[in-house]
């Protein structure tokens, strides 16, 4: 359990970090990270980090895949999570 916790941590913090390196790369005119790449984060776990990240610094908030994808996958997360610790 304390792996999945740490897990959890890393991932969000790295989500939270990627979307304001990305922002910054956009204001920037430089390469992009990809939105798949965003998205597995997301999709991985990193759901709520992706989130906070998009709403700090008010990135990917007017592109719909993000404002409806990315709660989702926050839904998404949650449930896994649940799942896994009423196994436990």
């Amino acid at each position: 359990m304390k792996l999945l916790v740490f897990y959890l941590i890393v991932l969000n913090f790295a989500g939270y970090a990627v979307m304001g390196y990305d922002k910054q790369q956009a204001k920037r005119k430089n390469r992009r990270i990809p939105e798949k790449r965003l998205f597995l984060i997301a999709l991985a776990g990193g759901a709520a980090g992706v989130l906070i990240g998009m709403q700090l610094w008010r990135h990917k908030t007017k592109h719909l895949s993000f404002t409806v994808g990315i709660p989702l996958l926050l839904a998404l997360n949650i449930g896994c999570l649940y799942a896994i610790y009423t196994q436990i």
